[in-house]
């Protein structure tokens, strides 16, 4: 397994890292720290390398499939299956929850749902914030049903617990970071008019 330092130096070498910015986020806050999961995907060795990290935490599970919502999870269940595939020897399979179009939920779908019915589940995510999205994902796929066993994150920036994202065996992320956030009445940054960065976010609306 890599140390914390090793997985912090890949998520800064592929500046998957923004610091002393002005950021907004999903949420509406603001903040100066940004965790760009999208900076990191292109580097497809560096993704690799992470999600062997995940399946090696997972490895003696006993897992039948990793599943993650779309669209940046499609890529982490696909590289994390990959890897607890090689390591137990048994093909495990990756699949992924699409947001629903006609509710505020997660569908699976395309025959996913049948492919992980009654077996052992883990759940990928790429930034848990709120955790919302994994929660929803669990809850639509215990409906089909299946076991999850547990989910894993690249970096957990909210202070998700496993409780908050509906009481699941195990969370384990690979990074835990806390960036301070503000109200936008409260930003400092806003105060003193430091302009808000629109590469990333909810700033890209701005531009």
């Amino acid at each position: 397994m890599l140390t914390r330092t090793e997985i912090q130096n890949i998520f800064t070498r592929s500046q998957a890292f923004i610091f002393d910015s002005h950021i907004i986020y999903t949420s509406g806050k603001h903040g100066k720290a940004y965790v760009n999961k999208d900076a990191l995907y292109p580097h497809t060795e560096l993704t690799s390398l992470l999600c062997e990290q995940i399946a090696l935490h997972f490895q003696k599970s006993q897992i039948d499939a990793v599943l993650a919502p779309a669209l940046g999870g499609i890529i982490l269940s696909q590289w994390t299956a990959h890897h607890l595939t090689r390591l137990n020897q048994k093909e495990i399979f990756g699949v992924y929850a699409e947001k629903s179009t006609e509710t505020d939920s997660f569908v699976i779908k395309r025959g996913y749902d049948e492919i992980i019915k009654n077996k052992r589940v883990l759940v990928v995510e790429d930034i848990l914030t709120t955790g919302i999205s994994v929660k929803k994902v669990i809850e639509t796929a215990r409906q089909i049903p299946c076991e999850i066993v547990g989910v894993a994150a690249l970096c957990n920036r909210g202070g998700v617990s496993a409780l908050t994202i509906g009481n699941v065996p195990e969370l384990f992320s690979l990074l835990q970071v806390n960036l301070e956030t503000w109200e936008p009445s409260e930003c400092p940054m806003c105060r003193a008019q430091i302009p808000i960065n629109t590469s990333v976010g909810k700033g890209k609306k701005t531009s």
